[in-house]
């Protein structure tokens, strides 16, 4: 239901948000779909082009995932792998590597699935501009979930490992500090995903005003340079960014504790 907020809110018929005052029109591919209504608890919730990206990406994820699985279990262990399971074992790799030097090698093992998936997705929905769709995470009802998630896990692994010492800490270094460390724990999803969604939200604001403004001979070949940068480089950067907190605050939540 959040994914459609910024839809019904700001284009729940399908028309453009802002209009250029050449003539030109500014769109920021925040759609909806007023043909398709849900309704629940009483809310009326439109199918927008946040959904149908998010769906795009959940089934691209699914069928690599299932391609991957099929040809690990096919694979010959007698001769060379193909370039597709390459391809599998550098992301496996790469994941892998990257959890270990953050969080150790014991904490690794249980966390590098989350983190992984967590990473992929991102990085996923984050490059999917580049397919001309709208990004998921330039939803904050997207983003703030993947936090809240994160946020939990945070809060469970503390007091799971630290017990009372999670409640002392609030604490410390005197009782006059435990307001602002309450306010610093809740915190932690928003900061987190508002950084996630204003950094893609950004990129998306600037290519819909570039392609809306500009005249369309000059959009052909010019804007691929700030694709580049808006949805590869800076979306693979706000996915580790996010990533990379992640593992900070859960690693920081168990302490020096065996996992």
């Amino acid at each position: 239901m959040g994914n459609g907020i910024l839809g019904m809110s700001m284009g729940l018929n399908g028309g453009n948000l802002l209009h250029a005052d050449s003539g030109g029109q500014v769109d920021f591919f925040i759609h909806g779909y007023s043909d398709t209504k849900f309704s629940f608890f009483g809310w009326d919730v439109y199918l927008t082009t946040t959904h149908i990206s998010m769906i795009i990406v959940i089934v691209t994820i699914l069928i690599f995932a299932i391609c991957a699985n099929r040809a690990i279990k096919k694979a010959d262990p007698n001769k060379v792998p193909g370039p597709f399971l390459n391809v599998v074992e550098l992301i496996v790799e790469s994941l892998n590597g990257m959890v270990t030097s953050s969080m150790g090698a014991q904490k690794a093992l249980k966390f590098r699935n989350y983190v992984s998936a967590l990473f992929i997705f991102i990085l996923v929905c984050n490059l999917s501009g580049l397919l001309g769709l709208r990004p998921p995470t330039a939803d904050y009802g997207v983003t703030f979930p993947l936090a809240i998630m994160t946020w939990f896990l945070i809060q469970f692994n503390g007091f799971k490992y630290q017990k009372f010492g999670k409640i002392k800490g609030l604490f410390e270094p005197i009782f006059l500090f435990f307001p602002m460390n309450l306010i610093s724990e809740f915190s932690t999803p928003i900061s987190m995903s508002l950084r996630l969604f204003g950094n893609i939200l950004s990129g998306t604001v600037m290519m819909g005003l570039l392609y809306g403004l500009l005249p369309r001979v000059l959009t052909l070949v010019w804007p691929a340079a700030l694709h580049i940068y808006l949805d590869v480089f800076s979306g693979a950067i706000q996915t580790y960014v996010f990533c990379m907190l992640t593992m900070c605050f859960v690693s920081d939540a168990i302490g020096d504790e065996k996992v």
